[in-house]
């Protein structure tokens, strides 16, 4: 263990823009003052976003089902096969959401659901043509990589020839959805019929070979080790290093209530101190993105004085954390005072974060 005085000093080295190892990276978030950790992640930042510029999106979560037989504890959204208020969303329905969201300044919709165990994958590719059909200068931002290893298990087809099929259709990206903690100990615990900690990598390999760009996530706060927390930063920022196409990380705290796993909630202390060590340990990531959706505006906001460069989406529409009970909303022109009031720019931008 270091002490304070080679805390500080390892945090003005990982600034300066030395990588972090393992044990380094532990130290810091075990040990380092809270306001010291701050300032280095926000020397990375303006190292890596010299202007005074917080970026986001608008757009729509859109979920075209909740019917699931994956079962995670932790997620209070889903509804097990015949069971009441189980879903999929008809096309005219989907159109009107797209729509609305359209004519609210959106650029992209987030498309993600469940683990349906009777959809195949002509189900999702013609969803996506249609939409395409009907929206054509949509970005579709969709299909997590748990998704994209179940329809390869209901279809026999390999993830690659999934994937292929998708981007055929029309999919332009993937969300980082399924992440949770990418350990397979702790998935195991939490998820145990969702996709290995190996497999979502591979997906997001196999999507960065083909030119898809994808983020990257990470829920913690349930049943992990600090440890985990590190060693799942470390596994993404060793993806990017060989696949380069992860354009931003999002890390979010577990919302216990409604689920089915016992957890203490994390504070916002042991929040904004994961933002600021994602922001030195994702020395090759562009873009940390706060989770208002989960935090809330204020600590949202605090978020840009602990790495962060990014607000995230405006989310008009968001179904899976509100089923846990907690419901923030935030219109564009809120996020964009929110931003100001920090003393930032706001801008709205692409998912590939070229600016509107």
């Amino acid at each position: 263990m270091m002490n304070a005085s080679a805390s500080s000093d390892l945090l003005q080295r990982a600034a300066r823009g030395e990588r972090l190892t393992r044990d380094q990276a532990l130290d810091l978030y075990t040990r380092a003052d809270l306001h010291q950790l701050a300032a280095a992640a926000q020397a990375v930042r303006r190292r890596m976003h010299p202007q005074p510029v917080v970026t986001y999106v608008v757009d729509r979560n859109i979920n075209y089902s909740n019917i699931c037989v994956c079962g995670c504890r932790f997620c209070a959204f889903y509804r097990a096969p015949g069971q009441a208020g189980g879903y999929v969303l008809g096309f005219a329905e989907l159109s009107a959401k797209i729509r609305e969201a359209m004519d609210l300044g959106a650029t992209q919709i987030l498309l993600q659901g469940s683990h349906h165990p009777d959809l195949g994958i002509d189900f999702y590719t013609q969803m996506l043509t249609a939409v395409k059909e009907q929206f054509p200068g949509l970005h579709i931002h969709g299909f997590s990589p748990p998704e994209i290893m179940h329809f390869a298990s209901l279809s026999g087809l390999h993830p690659s020839q999934v994937l292929d099929r998708l981007i055929s259709a029309g999919l332009n990206s993937i969300p980082g959805g399924g992440a949770e903690i990418l350990v397979d100990r702790v998935r195991r615990g939490i998820a145990p019929n969702k996709c290995t900690a190996g497999e979502w990598l591979h997906v997001m390999g196999l999507a960065h070979a083909k030119g898809l760009l994808t983020t990257a996530t990470m829920m913690f706060g349930h049943v992990e080790t600090l440890e985990d927390r590190v060693d799942h930063l470390l596994a993404l920022r060793d993806q990017q290093d060989r696949t380069k196409g992860f354009t931003a990380f999002i890390p979010w705290t577990f919302q216990p209530d409604n689920t089915a796993l016992s957890a203490r909630k994390a504070t916002s202390i042991e929040y904004l101190r994961l933002l600021a060590l994602s922001r030195m340990v994702l020395d090759n990531i562009p873009n940390l993105q706060v989770s208002w959706v989960t935090m809330g505006a204020k600590i949202g906001q605090l978020g840009l004085f602990f790495g962060a460069n990014d607000f995230g989406s405006t989310m008009i529409e968001e179904n899976v954390v509100a089923a846990s009970g907690v419901s923030f909303r935030m219109s564009e022109a809120t996020m964009q005072e929110v931003i100001q009031a920090a003393g930032f720019e706001p801008r709205q931008r692409r998912m590939d974060y070229a600016l509107v």
